[in-house]
């Protein structure tokens, strides 16, 4: 049975994200940490919970099922919310959650195959039901392709050297099992075990598999159409990248967001979008919370608020 998750700094996200009565929405819904100490808090908050793991969508459910029909759950990626948004009405949101890391329950389940802490197929899907596992993909991808998202995704060095050594092994079928992938980063990138780097490969991949980076691009862009004045935004970032995105989005020099990726409906907006950015360094976990929650360690939260213009 894994731990219970402990969400990452959660009495700082409280403090930007209670914002008065109204929708909130959860994108990220997990184990329900967030929204449940949300809607605690906030007894006339209603909320739509969303995430694409049909798992921790049935943790949450049993979790939040106390709050009745304050609560409303669906099964969707960051590039499905705004059709379920707009099936529920469109209503402006008063505040919205993204926390962009893993859960306890996916890291602990050796079956979901998304750590190398265990020995599992090797996966990575957050949705089982969707796509195909990374085992699979990195037997067709070229060398080229793959060191390009080692470097985006996971700062890994030597990644070249270490994209061919991965394809060969995998169009050998020398790659189905994540402790399988932790020995070859182990053998190319110095010999010895190197959790860090075991780390930094895996969440590459993960963000790749699952088209993490395109999604959170789509979401940023069309957040400032379903937010209303004075409506706030807090994300939960535990990667350069996801936190670079996330600044230059709702700081007004969004990255260039492909038109096929965009959500249905979604125009792209000016350099400038109206955001107040409530914590301009960002704000990451005391070191008191990173001795009980490992997890915490690499987070920054970050808030913006919508204006009127």
């Amino acid at each position: 049975m894994s731990a219970r998750h402990e969400p990452v700094l959660l009495a700082e996200s409280l403090g930007f994200l209670r914002n008065g009565p109204g929708l909130y929405l959860d994108a990220t819904l997990g184990d329900g940490g967030h929204a449940d100490a949300l809607l605690a808090s906030e007894p006339e908050a209603r909320l739509l919970g969303t995430d694409q793991d049909p798992a921790a969508l049935a943790f949450s459910r049993g979790r939040l099922a106390r709050y009745g029909n304050r609560v409303m759950i669906a099964q969707a990626a960051f590039r499905e919310v705004p059709s379920v948004h707009a099936g529920l009405g469109g209503e402006p949101f008063t505040g919205v959650m993204l926390d962009l890391g893993l859960s306890s329950r996916q890291i602990d389940d050796p079956e979901r195959g998304i750590s190398f802490m265990s020995d599992g197929p090797l996966d990575l899907r957050l949705d089982p039901t969707r796509g195909v596992p990374v085992s699979e993909r990195l037997a067709t991808v070229e060398p080229d392709e793959l060191a390009q998202v080692l470097r985006e995704h996971g700062d890994v060095p030597m990644a070249a050297r270490l994209a061919r050594t991965m394809v060969q092994a995998a169009r050998a079928g020398e790659l189905e099992r994540t402790r399988a992938l932790a020995h070859l980063v182990d053998r190319a990138l110095g010999g010895h075990a190197h959790p860090r780097r075991h780390a930094q490969v895996f969440q590459a991949l993960r963000i790749w598999i699952n088209e993490e980076a395109q999604d959170l691009e789509s979401m940023l862009e069309w957040l400032p159409g379903a937010v209303r004045p004075g409506g706030v935004v807090v994300t939960l970032a535990y990667h350069s990248g996801e936190d670079r995105r996330i600044k230059q989005a709702l700081r007004g020099r969004p990255e260039t967001v492909p038109a096929r990726r965009l959500p249905p409906g979604t125009e792209r907006r000016s350099a400038s979008p109206p955001w107040e950015d409530l914590t301009r360094r960002g704000v990451v976990a005391s070191d008191q919370e990173k001795l009980a929650n490992p997890r915490a360690r690499s987070a920054r939260l970050r808030a913006f608020r919508r204006t009127t213009a």
